[in-house]
């Protein structure tokens, strides 16, 4: 018998925008299918002022606290709150920078949201966004060559949101739909440089994405030939035979998260350079 799902709170303190924390917290509270999160968040806490409201609400609603606090003295606060109050309190990022210093032999510089510096990697990731956006859905195809990975795939198999993944990440990514009885553009065919992937799914997988994005905005005829599975099945094999024809690695994104997708299109990404410097290329 299923247990019923319950719910706890889970607030988040951090002195910069809290990405890390809240990344950490959702990576833990989904090991627990029976328990749910009620996310609070206070970013940008850096004075003892801001800090002394974040534990008004924690008194109203006690939970899990994490916490990334550089200022070692608020740090000390939060604890000993946390304490008093009987409440599970952890510094996610102390334990990882005891192993830093350990191993490099120096404490570390103790900055204020450090991972956000204004720096080159900050600004490529910019102009890959940028990039990706103006390449949407079969958008600017003359330059695709500059892409660093171009995505492939029928309607509705998760192109745009695993190309804005990737940009994130510095990637940049244009993303081209396949329609059956209509060619490709010619500068996919003669793409060198870009690493070029097929996504695919189930036919009753898209089927049902398509019919829960469209519905009510088609007409009948359209609404049925869009969401008809044998339809949709002829446009996968269209997908797989030009895939195979070119030598593009598919993904079947069907159970996969976007950063799962987005994973496994970066381990190719690398296996693909390691490749091509093992051939000198």
């Amino acid at each position: 018998m299923q247990k019923p799902q319950s719910f706890f709170h889970l607030h988040l303190i951090s002195d910069a925008t809290g990405e890390t924390l809240l990344a950490a917290g959702r990576a833990a509270a989904a090991q627990y299918k029976n328990a749910r999160a009620i996310e609070h968040i206070y970013p940008l806490i850096r004075t003892e002022k801001q800090l002394a409201r974040v534990f008004e609400e924690i008194d109203r609603q006690p939970g899990i606290v994490l916490y990334t606090i550089v200022d070692q003295a608020l740090a000390r606060q939060i604890d000993e709150r946390c304490q008093a109050m009987g409440l599970p309190a952890v510094s996610v990022l102390e334990p990882v920078l005891g192993v830093f210093q350990s191993y490099l032999g120096t404490p570390a510089g103790r900055r204020v949201g450090a991972q956000h510096v204004l720096d080159a990697e900050y600004f490529r990731r910019i102009d890959a966004l940028n990039f990706t956006m103006e390449h949407d859905d079969g958008q600017l195809p003359y330059d695709i060559e500059e892409a660093d990975i171009v995505l492939i795939g029928v309607s509705r198999t998760s192109k745009t949101p695993t190309s804005i993944y990737l940009a994130n990440r510095g990637i940049r990514t244009a993303n081209v739909p396949l329609v059956p009885d209509v060619p490709p553009p010619p500068e996919l065919l003669t793409a060198k440089r870009p690493l070029i992937v097929g996504l695919i799914a189930s036919a009753e997988r898209i089927s049902q994405v398509r019919q829960n994005r469209i519905l009510g905005t088609r007409t009948e005829d359209s609404f049925d030939s869009y969401t008809d599975r044998s339809t949709i099945a002829r446009e996968l094999a269209y997908a797989r035979q030009l895939c195979s024809r070119h030598g593009w690695p598919l993904i079947d994104v069907t159970r996969r998260s976007i950063e799962e997708t987005a994973a496994a299109i970066m381990a190719l990404r690398a296996e693909t350079r390691s490749s091509g410097d093992e051939n000198g290329f």
